[in-house]
């Protein structure tokens, strides 16, 4: 009978595993991904963890394949990324090269050195829809535009965020509040979310008002040379995107790149969300002219994007990470740290673990580390471009007068228009104390 049992299960392994090595270029529709996904993670289990982060409002799971050295848990040191594809459900060049992205890291991994170390050094979380619906509701496939777009109550789920510049009145969706609620329970540190219809990579703010420079057309976050960076690393790396050509001729992208609100105002995006409330920098790629291409197309997407795609993974090891402890050792959660002149207005902070991680291109930095009630600690740091390390330089930073028996406050941040708080509070004051005024908005946060 266990003999049976035991064949049966043997059996069930290698169906799955035939499965996931049976990947082509076609579109996966619900049970085949599911059924990939599986696959994959019973051919790899102790290379990838399989989790639904919940269910859209028709009850498909929201599934997100998780790879690394550690796929079931966060270890310390070691960086969260993600990819997170299928948003419009009617944009489906990003679904598919994931799927392949996922094969190839699990077969690449003890193989190729890169890979390998990589994996060994990154937790990479891969979800290929957060909108299933759009997509299964996307019976005739268009360049330009279908119903599909929108999630299973039509609301178009990257307009659907709170935003940190206008007061987002739009019903928070389950597909939204699941990314919310995965953000909030993971120390995410960089990510990229795939579109289509345009062919750029677009960064931070994709919102914005006069406290970011949006008078002159262009929304500026603090770590703008940072997103820079990230956007042209994919460009770069991509076949042609960094050519910068446009798809209707209307509008070119100079090196294939451009900020969010010079291209369009968005109000309720995820890439500012992740930004400002999840202390992770995310970018928009945008993958093809057309939405919904031709299965025939797909194979050379990925070969567009499969070097990209890899390149963009290893900036999550750019700059400085550590832990902040008390004088006996005990990580101390919440504590704020942030690069001297790259004030965030929702302060970034520690994990639980006491784990900060702070994305910075090469160059000398003075780091601030703040336990409320206590003194600033300052340190200098140098650094390199470590990418190729896989590690970002560590700088730790202990507390001689904190005991275990004293814990951080909770940063509260409020799901409120930050930067609109902001605007007002300095519409009153000239553009040189801006910073001023940011410091005190972000001091009221800790009231």
């Amino acid at each position: 009978m266990r003999a049976a049992a035991a064949d049966a299960v043997g059996i069930l392994i290698l169906c799955l595993a035939s499965a996931a090595a049976a990947l082509d270029f076609k579109y996966h529709h619900t049970e085949e991904l599911e059924e990939f996904l599986r696959g994959v993670h019973a051919a790899h289990p102790s290379l990838t963890h399989l989790h639904s982060i919940g269910r859209s409002v028709q009850g498909r799971d929201l599934w997100v394949l998780v790879l690394g050295r550690f796929p079931a848990h966060h270890k310390i040191g070691i960086p969260e990324f993600k990819y997170v594809a299928n948003m419009h459900g009617d944009e489906t060049v990003g679904r598919e090269i994931l799927l392949h992205l996922i094969d190839f890291l699990v077969t690449s991994y003890g193989r190729d050195p890169v890979i390998t170390r990589l994996l060994n050094n990154t937790r990479i979380h891969i979800m290929p829809t957060m909108n299933p619906d759009g997509f299964e509701a996307t019976e005739v496939p268009d360049c330009y535009y279908t119903p599909g777009r929108y999630n299973g109550n039509r609301e178009d789920l990257n307009r659907n965020f709170p935003d940190a510049f206008e007061d987002n009145r739009a019903s928070i969706q389950p597909e939204t509040q699941a990314v919310m609620d995965w953000i909030k329970n993971e120390t995410f540190v960089l990510s990229a979310n795939l579109h289509g219809g345009a062919l750029v990579a677009s960064y931070t703010f994709d919102n914005g008002n006069p406290v970011t420079g949006s008078l002159k057309g262009y929304s500026r976050s603090p770590d703008d040379d940072v997103f820079i960076h990230l956007a042209k690393t994919y460009s770069s790396n991509h076949a042609s995107m960094y050519k910068g050509t446009s798809c209707d001729s209307r509008q070119t992208f100079p090196e294939g790149i451009t900020n969010g609100y010079s291209w369009y105002q968005l109000e309720g995006g995820m890439q500012d969300y992740n930004y400002v409330w999840g202390q992770c920098f995310e970018i928009t790629l945008e993958l093809s002219c057309c939405k919904y291409p031709p299965e025939d197309q797909l194979g050379k997407f990925w070969r567009d994007n499969k070097v990209a795609l890899i390149e963009y993974i290893k900036q999550v090891h750019l700059g400085v990470k550590g832990q902040v402890t008390d004088k006996n050792g005990n990580p101390i959660p919440n504590a704020i740290v942030e690069a001297k002149g790259r004030p965030h207005v929702c302060p970034y902070r520690t994990n639980q673990h006491g784990e900060y991680f702070l994305l910075l291109l090469p160059g000398t930095y003075v780091i601030n580390a703040t336990v409320p009630g206590f003194k600033s600690m300052l340190k200098t740091v140098e650094i390199p471009d470590n990418t190729g390390n896989f590690s970002a330089v560590k700088q730790d930073f202990s507390f001689p007068e904190v005991s275990d028996k004293i814990s951080s406050k909770v940063a509260s941040c409020p799901k409120t228009p930050l930067y609109q708080e902001l605007s007002r509070a300095s519409a009153a004051v000239k553009p040189t104390v801006h910073l001023l005024v940011l410091m005190t908005v972000v001091l009221a946060i800790f009231k």
